[in-house]
């Protein structure tokens, strides 16, 4: 299984909106991404603190996919990847980190 990470850096005087991520930009690619048999699922998490009690996190926001492999999550995605892309825009000016993990362990 391959993990595919959207991490959103937490930069200072950059700007995200969430709301927006969430109500209009994730459920469309869901719905785009989720027709493909390699889709295995997606979490978004919103960075809450740091290591240190009342510290920053280092990312705004995350996304993960889930697919059975890398070829799987380009298939799915390169389709759609201008129209997604094109998206950023409306939520953030921050330039995401992309990770593709092979995942080890899962509960």
């Amino acid at each position: 299984m391959t993990k595919i990470s959207i991490l959103y850096p937490n930069l200072q005087d950059a700007r995200f909106d969430l709301r927006y991520y969430v109500d209009v930009h994730m459920p469309t690619s869901i719905e785009l991404l989720s027709v493909h048999p390699g889709f295995k699922g997606v979490s978004v998490e919103q960075g809450l603190g740091g290591p240190q009690p009342g510290s920053k996190p280092a990312y705004v926001a995350m996304c993960h996919y889930l697919f059975n492999s890398v070829e799987d999550f380009l298939e799915a995605f390169m389709p759609h990847a201008p129209a997604l892309q094109g998206d950023m825009a409306n939520y953030t000016d921050i330039e995401p980190v992309v990770q593709f993990n092979e995942v080890l362990i899962s509960r």
